[in-house]
């Protein structure tokens, strides 16, 4: 049903979760997941302190996804969270989007995180939104 499942991630514990949701729906079809990190092409920081931060979250990803058997692949790019989304799931080729509903931005909507919010709307595949507990 889904062979491969896009699962964005920030590192933040909601990302985790989110992740991990991923992952278990992988096991259950025989999925790939497709772990992305996108660094923010507007922040700051030097680009070598993105990298190595976004290297790191998707490696977790990865040791968690291997543990359950799980084929995985990470993409690691600078772009925009909120309007490279759909870009990312075409050039994937992804099936299913699994995104937790907020981040690590700390600027919370009433609903839904900005980066949630645009995959739903910007998306044209199934958009899976993982609530915070």
């Amino acid at each position: 049903m889904f062979e491969r499942i896009m699962v964005p991630t920030d590192g933040s514990d909601f990302a985790a979760r989110s992740e991990d949701i991923a992952i278990e729906i992988a096991k259950k079809f025989n999925s790939t997941i497709v772990a992305v990190h996108i660094i923010d092409d507007k922040l700051i920081y030097p680009f070598e302190v993105l990298e190595d931060e976004g290297k790191s979250i998707l490696k977790k990803v990865k040791e968690k996804a291997e543990k359950e058997k799980v084929t995985i692949q990470d993409v690691l790019i600078v772009g925009s969270p909120t309007h490279d989304m759909a870009k990312i799931v075409k050039k994937t080729e992804t099936d299913l989007v699994v995104i937790a509903t907020h981040g690590k931005t700390g600027l919370e909507k009433l609903i839904l995180g900005s980066v949630a919010e645009s995959a739903l709307k910007s998306v044209n595949k199934p958009v899976l939104l993982v609530k915070k507990e």
